[in-house]
């Protein structure tokens, strides 16, 4: 199938990431989330992702201009009718993204893709509220979208062989690496290696073994990483890191994988509106 036109369906960091290097890619791109505002704060994200290149020569100011043109939004899940493919990036919410699926499935053309950029969630459970489980998958890009050069392709139970060789072309032409999932395990390969670190490096600051900061540098300094894990947390998300914790211990019938105590409490002083839930280092200063 020849892809030109790209539906993506949350406006979020990762969704306007998404509609940002595809438009970038020379794709067609309808951008959908359910209020205006939040559009209009993915357009900002886009518009400042996109500056920030043209004042470090990485682009010219009419690229700028031409990506966005390419670039329709709307608040009507019914515009994704154009859409050779979309790419759900709602919260990590499994029966949202079921609920939407079931939506699209009744939208879209027979032959389009439906992909999912959950990073850890069941792409099977998923496309099974679709008459269409050979053309869902998991298409799972990384943050920042624009600038990670992975892709998870990740199949379903039922996932073709040819809806996986249409997506890693897909990657491609997004300049992107992609490694193919293929069996449909809880956080597939990358969340797989990452959650259990993240644990242990929660718990050593439990512990009061070593100070965030010096478990990060001891990471990065170490093993090389280009990010600590506490960095990494925080920028990604407390939250998003203890549902994913959540799902691995549900999944996999595995007490080693609950979140520790210090994510939840931190996780909770965030939804109080106190400082100390905006992440780790706001806990250890």
């Amino acid at each position: 199938m020849n892809i030109t036109t790209v539906g993506v369906v949350g406006a979020g960091s990762m969704g306007s990431g998404i509609a940002n290097i595809a438009a970038m890619s020379g794709f067609n791109v309808i951008l959908r989330d359910i209020e205006d505002k939040y559009l209009e704060n993915g357009l900002k994200r886009i518009e400042a992702f996109m500056d920030k290149s043209v004042s470090r020569g990485k682009m010219t100011a009419e690229q700028k201009l031409e990506t966005l043109e390419r670039i329709k939004v709307t608040t009507d899940l019914n515009d994704m009718k154009e859409a050779d493919i979309v790419i759900e990036a709602v919260i990590e919410d499994l029966d949202l993204k079921k609920e939407v699926f079931s939506q699209l499935d009744e939208i879209v053309r027979e032959n389009a893709i439906l992909a999912t950029n959950t990073s850890s969630m069941s792409i099977t459970v998923i496309a099974s509220a679709t008459k269409r489980p050979e053309r869902v998958a998991g298409l799972h890009f990384f943050n920042p979208a624009q600038l990670m050069k992975l892709v998870e392709v990740v199949r379903g139970y039922k996932t073709s062989d040819d809806t996986v060789n249409e997506l890693k072309a897909f990657s491609k032409q997004l300049n992107k690496e992609a490694i193919e999932v293929k069996k449909d395990t809880p956080g597939f390969i990358v969340n797989r290696i990452m959650i259990p670190q993240f644990i242990e490096a929660i718990k050593l600051l439990e512990e009061g073994v070593a100070s965030a900061e010096d478990i990060d540098k001891a990471v990065t300094l170490g093993l090389n990483y280009p990010m600590g894990p506490f960095t990494l947390q925080d920028y990604a998300g407390v939250d998003i890191g203890m549902h994913v914790m959540e799902y691995f211990k549900e999944e996999f019938n595995d007490s080693r994988f609950a979140p520790p105590l210090l994510i939840k409490q931190l996780v909770n002083a965030g939804r109080l509106g106190k400082k100390t839930g905006a992440g780790f280092y706001d806990y250890d200063k």
